[in-house]
């Protein structure tokens, strides 16, 4: 069901994992609720128990973003909730991946979510409201070894976010938001194949959230802009901690292996002998 008054919500990277259950989480709120991702037909999948509203979308391509959030504008209500949530995870030191790698983490990760970001901000600033969602990641606010390049794309997108809710701000503008969602570690497809990954392992050091939790912060966090949100909060006050001593964060990297090959091992456990197998 849909609420009037609530406005348009667009979600990218919506076709499974995060991205389709934040898109479930906000149409049960009673958002209209517009899924995109790259594959057309699965996306439509995803969308049609949810109202059937979807396009693809690369979120590289900073015209197709602009002409999905024109899109949204003409719903009822307007485009307010843009979702930033698409976004891809390459594993092991940095020097291990190539040129093509780190400009594809980047790119998505990081110039994606601009793109996004931007073309609901042409929308939102002329109609002097909206909420810019960003899903970011813990590893946007702490460097996490094995994970380097991606951590690198999620700084960066945490630091576009808060300079550009500040740009907001200094321009006068109030009724627009922007927020950062910073998960701890999901189990969604991005990491069922890293179990065994040595490269994954600070994405297991601690309890691994379901989607459909990390969904349900996000209708809050839609509902409530603030500009950044860790989840959970502990987490993210210990990274944080971590990064303002970076001698003491190297210092118990060998901690961090300890306790991610520990959560691999018990997430195996919890996963059952699929947990080995090919997973979609």
């Amino acid at each position: 069901m849909t609420t009037p008054g609530r406005g348009a919500a667009v979600v990218t990277g919506a076709a499974g994992g995060l991205g389709r259950a934040i898109a479930a989480a906000l149409h049960a709120d009673g958002w209209r609720v517009l899924l995109t991702d790259l594959d057309a037909d699965v996306v439509a999948t995803a969308a049609a128990p949810l109202g059937g509203w979807s396009r693809p979308l690369d979120v590289r391509d900073e015209a197709a973003c602009a002409t999905v959030a024109a899109e949204a504008a003409g719903a009822p209500g307007g485009l307010a909730l843009w979702v930033n949530n698409a976004g891809i995870l390459a594993t092991g030191p940095s020097w291990t991946h190539d040129a093509t790698t780190r400009r594809r983490l980047v790119e998505v990760n990081a110039l994606g979510a601009m793109n996004g970001t931007h073309a609901a901000l042409t929308v939102m600033r002329a109609q002097g409201h909206g909420h810019v969602l960003n899903v970011v990641s813990l590893a946007g606010l702490i460097a996490a070894p094995g994970e380097t390049v991606y951590a690198a794309s999620k700084h960066a997108l945490l630091a576009f976010s808060l300079g550009t809710l500040a740009d907001l701000r200094m321009a006068g503008v109030r009724g627009v938001h922007v927020s950062c969602l910073c998960p701890d570690g999901i189990w969604t497809p991005m990491l069922h194949d890293k179990l065994d990954d040595p490269g994954a392992l600070a994405s297991f050091t601690g309890s691994l959230l379901t989607p459909e939790r990390v969904a349900a912060r996000a209708v809050r966090l839609a509902r409530r802009p603030r500009p950044v949100v860790s989840l959970p909060r502990w987490r993210g006050a210990q990274v944080r901690l971590l990064d303002a001593f970076p001698r003491l964060a190297l210092a118990l990297t060998p901690v961090v292996r300890a306790a991610g090959r520990a959560g691999q091992r018990r997430q195996a456990r919890r996963a059952g002998p699929e947990a080995s197998g090919p997973r979609l």
